[in-house]
């Protein structure tokens, strides 16, 4: 008999936690959850967006393997951070104290030399011998030192204000920085709620997220209905942020502490049902999940604008190898996002005569959710809530940047961005995949 017991536990040390839907099953109470309401909004085509429900479910089961290898990678699982720079809207609630809630930084060893030290010049910058390089050194052949530096400060209020988001690297200084290696600090359930989460999503929705001025409501979230009595710009944004939120609820649905053990992790029914289930949202849920496929297709359609620029990039760690590889794997990530037919149209936002200010407006508004990240008290969703908002921020940028074409050919996107564009794109893509725990069908 203890010979049977000591097989059996072995076995379920040994089965891949994820997909162990027979055993989470036994979590609850005997009962098994019906998620099926969950999803009733999944077919047709994504609000705002010109792709249909299948069409995304059909790309996301080719690019998650592809995404899932790529982000294991050195170069895209190391992140600069910092999580201790105090929340600038009210006082700290406190950390959370929960085990899961820490963050392990790595060591100066563990990360890569040449993540730590950047490329060196010939690697980050331009070909010497393409012509804007040779213009450019012509012209600063002609300058004083004084003069090169205040080019220099320009370009950097170029880069900043074309940003839709407050990147660490230019709020902290160097020693409140640490590299976190993401592959060892999963996004995951943590235990952390109540007024603390609360507060957070409070002030992304109520501060942050456009209502219609004839909105009575004081829910954070809008209704599905509210929504056309915005302009299409904060209609967009609004589902932006909603597709975000959604895709969060649903990673920590998907990797859930099984109550009662120490390290078991998997799909918890009941969690996904209580954060999507229409009875427990009024509604609101299955529109939620369908707003997860819109900020994919958003942030998508950001990268595909991007290929030419990300080909060009080196993605250099110093191992030659590596970084080889790397190139190799985002090519054929690229060429795989191209087989898609148009996703989301951006050149019809920001056209009226209004659209200077409101884009400033829309700005601003994603800055402040970006500092909002800050204010969260566990420290592992801090760090996600981070990767995940300086991502869609990237991409943000990508789409409406004001520098036109010039910037495909110029370095316009810092290490940080990138590796946070591509990790909130994989978030978005898992969260998509894993709803086939919770009973989606294909549609």
């Amino acid at each position: 008999m203890a010979l049977i017991r000591l097989s059996v536990v072995l076995l379920l040390l040994a089965a891949p936690l994820v997909h162990m839907h027979g055993f989470f099953n036994q979590w609850r109470s005997g009962h098994s959850v019906n998620t099926e309401k969950c999803f009733c909004e999944l077919s047709g085509v994504v609000e705002d967006c010109c792709c249909d429900i299948s069409t995304v479910e059909s790309l996301v089961a080719k690019l998650h393997p592809k995404l899932d290898y790529l982000l294991k990678r050195n170069y895209f699982r190391f992140f600069r951070v910092d999580l201790n720079r105090p929340c600038p809207f009210w006082t700290d609630d406190g950390a959370c104290h929960l085990k899961d809630c820490s963050v392990s930084a790595c060591s100066e060893d563990d990360v890569p030399v040449g993540i730590k030290a950047g490329p060196p010049p010939a690697v980050a910058g331009i070909e010497p011998s393409c012509k804007r390089e040779k213009d450019l050194s012509r012209v600063d052949a002609t300058l004083s030192d004084v003069n090169k530096e205040a080019f220099e400060e320009w370009h950097r209020y170029d880069t900043v204000n074309d940003s839709f988001c407050i990147l660490d690297d230019e709020m902290s200084k160097a020693d409140q920085l640490e590299y976190v290696n993401l592959v060892l600090n999963p996004e995951r359930y943590t235990g952390y709620r109540g007024p603390s989460a609360r507060r957070v999503w409070d002030a992304i929705y109520q501060e942050n997220c456009f209502k219609p001025k004839t909105s009575p409501s004081k829910n954070p979230f809008m209704p599905e209905q509210q929504l056309s009595g915005l302009c299409r710009e904060k209609r967009v944004f609004y589902r932006y942020i909603s597709g975000l939120h959604a895709s969060i609820n649903v990673h920590l649905s998907a990797v859930y502490l099984k109550p009662g053990f120490a390290s078991v992790w998997g799909p918890n029914e009941e969690e996904f049902a209580r954060r999507f289930h229409p009875a427990h949202t009024d509604g609101q849920g299955p529109i939620w999940l369908k707003n997860l496929y819109f900020t994919f297709l958003l942030v998508l359609r950001a990268i595909t604008k991007a290929d030419s620029l990300l080909l060009k990039e080196q993605f250099y760690t110093g191992d030659s190898v590596e970084d080889a590889l790397v190139q190799t794997k985002v090519a054929e990530l690229l060429n795989l996002t191209q087989s898609c037919p148009s996703t989301f149209d951006e050149s019809t936002l920001f056209t009226g005569p209004d659209a200077p200010r409101l884009k400033e407006e829309i700005k601003a508004h994603f800055k402040n959710i970006s500092l909002i990240m800050d204010c969260v008290g566990c420290d592992r969703c801090r760090l996600w809530g981070k990767i995940q908002v300086q991502g869609l921020g990237t991409a943000l940028k990508i789409l409406f940047s004001d520098q036109g074409p010039k910037w495909r050919t110029t370095p316009f996107l810092k290490r940080t961005e990138i590796v946070a564009l591509f990790n909130a794109f994989g978030r978005l893509t898992s969260s998509i995949k894993a709803l086939e725990l919770f009973g989606k069908r294909p549609s």
